[in-house]
């Protein structure tokens, strides 16, 4: 997804132009710009991608039940009605386990 550089609304692609046009004032940029490369290896297959996550939620003492690390990061999710207590979604800091508490 693109936004226009001037009005801020959404562009879509103009394959036949090759250009990101603008729905709302017409601006055009080249399709190659805001698009991400892969770059691959000599026998060309992708190079492995590697994310890195940046802790910014909450922690807590909670032993996964996968792996037993005891410590996970937390967040409240209403799941069911309004009338309903939160959910709690944990997830490992060591395996990325994910799993739920009902309150």
């Amino acid at each position: 997804m693109k936004f226009c550089p001037k009005c801020k609304q959404l562009m879509r692609p103009d394959r036949a132009a090759e250009v990101w046009r603008c729905t709302s004032c017409g601006t055009t940029v080249p399709l190659g710009e805001g698009v991400a490369v892969v770059r691959t290896t000599a026998t060309h297959r992708p190079m492995e991608v590697v994310e890195t996550k940046i802790a910014t939620l909450p922690k807590t003492q909670e032993v996964c039940p996968r792996c037993g690390n005891g410590e996970a990061y937390w967040v409240l999710r209403q799941t069911r009605g309004s009338d309903e207590p939160e959910t709690r979604i944990f997830e490992c800091t060591k395996c990325g386990h994910k799993w739920r508490d009902y309150q």
